[in-house]
């Protein structure tokens, strides 16, 4: 469906209300902020090699070969909606969780993320994430990540362990595995990181990546004409993820960049703010899915914050800050449950997160630049270092099959894993309820608006 520079994609208004028209009032050639709807073209891009606006699958003369899939995935490209319009579910007709055709990757499901509000004790009953005691040279830590992590697919946490490699940098441990990198402070607090275009990858959708200068452009050709261009840095750290128009507007979806143009160290990342204080019953401040219709999941993952917003935050800020994520209302999807020590969500389960995509996709075709966390949890049996990769790859494997089986744009999506700092059961020891993932609309933290 076309529309004009300046005309905010067609609106699927909740029940009930009114759609709001992104970005009002915003100054001719300013760019949009993340979370709105496009208006008026962006700057000028700097010159962009002609590989990136080549036709997906194809190679500009002069230009080395688009990044292509890692073996054994498929090109997937062609599954992705308009903008506004409703998403085709790729391999139609297949029943949700079944392996793909040939040429589609194949997905796994994820469970569900974190309650919000604050972090349930750990073993030694201290609040949950790394402290700032000893924080503050995780920053340090996280520059020798490494951006081109080993991706190659491990299927079971003994794979993933087998391939473990260890050092010490300061006061903090890096510990990378495929994928992921895992940082450990002196305080045992432990945060992870990952590569966020590998889901693209994963997928099977057809990106090229380009190095410049310390950054890497990865672009995401869609079926309508759009790109979609992730920005990292040298270490793997996501910087801007933008949907580019076919009239030359870029429209900000992901900023990660501080107000002042820096990058933060990690214990500049941790906001501390006061808990909001909740005039909703807790039932819907934190829904079950299992009791849940469509309706209170759509009002749930579309509703403004529950407290003011102070300003607008990174990424980053808004993955490691647990006061900050309970300023949003959440879903948690218990409908889906993973045996101990596994990411995979079974066919049979796979097909119980339609009612979470039917709300997901409603929210993007209103809001095209709409943003949610897919938060993954473990219960606390086992090692921390266990529990933060298997809940990370767990909220991956949701966020693969909401895009693959449902057809949710992945851009729309980020995955966060926090292992067993925030039990929803407390107990120390096997809980299904714990092994979980949760959906949370993370958009006004990103963007510092309050309304809806």
């Amino acid at each position: 469906m076309s529309r004009q520079p300046g005309q905010a994609a067609p609106s699927q208004p909740a029940p009930g209300q009114p759609a709001a028209a992104p970005n009002a009032g915003r100054a001719p050639g300013a760019l949009s902020q993340p979370g709105t709807a496009p208006s008026q073209p962006a700057p000028a891009q700097p010159q962009q090699p002609s590989g990136l606006s080549r036709q997906p699958g194809q190679t500009a003369p002069g230009q080395a070969a688009p990044t292509q899939p890692a073996p054994g995935q498929g090109a997937l490209g062609a599954g992705q909606p308009a903008t506004g319009q409703p998403a085709p579910v790729p391999n139609a007709g297949r029943a949700p969780g079944v392996p793909p055709q040939p040429g589609v990757a194949p997905g796994q499901a994820q469970p569900q993320p974190g309650m919000p509000g604050q972090p349930a004790p750990d073993r030694q009953g201290r609040r949950g994430g790394i402290g700032l005691g000893g924080a503050a040279a995780i920053g340090l830590g996280a520059a020798a990540i490494g951006g081109i992590m080993a991706t190659q697919g491990a299927n079971r946490l003994d794979d993933v362990r087998s391939r473990r490699e260890e050092r010490r940098e300061g006061d903090v441990t890096i510990i990378r595995e495929p994928g992921r990198t895992i940082i450990r402070g002196d305080d045992d607090r432990v945060i992870i990181r990952r590569d966020e275009t590998q889901r693209f990858r994963d997928l099977g959708l057809d990106t090229r990546s380009e190095r410049r200068g310390e950054e890497t452009v990865t672009v995401y050709d869609r079926p309508d004409g759009t790109q979609i261009v992730t920005v990292t840095d040298a270490e793997g750290r996501l910087i801007r993820r933008s949907r580019r128009e076919r009239d030359g507007g870029e429209f900000v979806i992901i900023d990660n960049i501080r107000r002042d143009g820096q990058q933060a160290r990690f214990a500049e990342e941790v906001v501390v703010l006061p808990p909001p204080q909740l005039r909703i019953p807790r039932e819907r401040y934190i829904v079950d899915a299992e009791r849940a219709d469509e309706r209170l999941i759509y009002e749930t993952i579309t509703a403004p914050p529950v407290a003011p917003v102070p300003r607008r935050y990174t990424l980053d800020e808004v993955r490691y800050s647990p006061d900050l994520r309970a300023h949003m209302r959440s879903v948690d999807i218990d409908t889906i449950n993973f045996d101990s020590g596994s990411w995979t969500v079974t066919p049979d389960q796979a097909g119980r997160l339609r009612v979470i995509a039917q709300a997901v996709r409603q929210a993007v075709e209103r809001a095209p630049n709409e943003v949610f966390m897919v938060e993954g949890h473990t219960d606390a049996v086992g090692s921390d270092v266990d529990n933060i990769s298997l809940s990370d790859r767990r909220a991956q494997s949701v966020a693969e099959i909401l895009t693959r089986d449902f057809g949710i744009p992945a851009e729309n999506l980020t995955t966060q894993g926090y292992g067993e700092q925030y039990l929803k059961v407390q107990t120390q020891g096997d809980s299904r309820e714990n092994r979980r993932v949760t959906l949370r609309r993370i958009t006004p933290l990103l963007t510092g608006q309050n309304q809806q």
